[in-house]
């Protein structure tokens, strides 16, 4: 297991607040888009139970335009 791994929807979500993402649409199924205006940035997150595969969570830091160092420190 990763250092990214284990984390939950709500987690991920909770963290990302912090930057300055706020939720901006549903996108399809069960995924969500969220923004950043200071930033500039959108990022996709599926709204799934359970924890969020480490490989996903980098995608969506990646988008997000945040480091795993920033976002573990957040």
């Amino acid at each position: 297991m990763g250092r990214l791994s284990g984390f939950r929807y709500r987690e991920i979500v909770k963290r990302l607040k912090l930057f300055g993402f706020v939720f901006d649409r549903q996108a399809a199924g069960s995924h969500e888009i969220w923004y950043c205006e200071a930033a500039g940035h959108y990022t996709t997150i599926p709204n799934h139970s359970g924890d969020m595969p480490e490989g996903t969570l980098r995608a969506i830091l990646l988008q997000a335009g945040i480091s795993p160092d920033e976002f573990l420190q957040s």
